[in-house]
């Protein structure tokens, strides 16, 4: 199946078209600039670029969440449009999820983490061996002095990747556990896994129509919790 995949959780921004684990074209921005401003442009320049329009893929995925909340919505928001104008199906994977797909090589622990602030990531951990990934948490908010405990009872060799990547691997270093930061151009989320892990939910039966992609946030936004404290004080 060819998919096109769009990856806003954190910082960076990126789309990328690929069909049966293939690689067929991608696109990678880290300028700063408001995805709103410069996620279409890379869509429209893949599909102009491949001479292929949107009703050639077959489904739209994006990168649901976590992450950013202002990135999330906007991603979600764009893949939703695209299915719904081109009729097709849609796929919402887990940004950790995905994110481990890029060191699938790796024979030992994957630790996922985006910086989720007040001392915590998001985070998941997955199993790498034989290049098969296997989950072994859900997606969560947890304290960085939560995770390293859970870690240091773990033997297997650490690899971080994630926005929140070089924050985890310092703090688990100088808490005595060995792990390594994924290479630099590994580190990072990135649309590309985005498509291989729908590609995946795809076969599993797990396309939804448009209407149903909803962003998942494992903590309430900002606002929210303002709001929250704000109405606890009084």
């Amino acid at each position: 199946m060819r998919i096109l995949a769009l990856e806003t959780s954190a910082k960076a921004v990126s789309a990328a078209i690929t069909e049966d684990g293939r690689v067929l074209a991608s696109g990678y921005q880290d300028t700063g600039l408001t995805h709103s401003r410069t996620l279409m442009p890379i869509v429209e320049h893949l599909l102009k670029n491949t001479g292929m329009a949107l009703k050639d893929c077959g489904a739209v995925a994006v990168a649901a969440g976590p992450g950013s909340f202002t990135g999330i919505r906007i991603g979600v928001s764009a893949a939703k449009g695209l299915a719904f104008g081109a009729e097709l199906p849609a796929a919402g994977v887990s940004t950790l999820a995905a994110m481990a797909r890029n060191v699938s090589f790796w024979e030992g622990l994957a630790v996922c983490a985006m910086d989720a602030r007040r001392g915590q990531v998001y985070n998941a951990l997955f199993s790498c061996a034989g290049g098969q990934i296997t989950r072994l948490t859900p997606d969560r908010a947890v304290g960085l002095d939560q995770l390293a405990e859970e870690l240091r009872k773990d033997p297997r060799p650490k690899i971080i990747l994630g926005d929140g990547g070089r924050l985890c691997a310092g703090y688990l270093s100088e808490a005595g556990i060995p792990c390594r930061l994924a290479p630099p151009h590994l580190v990072m989320q990135n649309a590309v896994s985005v498509a291989l892990e729908a590609e995946d939910l795809a076969a599993a039966g797990g396309l939804v129509p448009p209407q149903d992609l909803a962003p998942v946030y494992l903590r309430p936004p900002q606002a929210e919790r303002l709001r929250a404290e704000a109405m606890g004080k009084k």
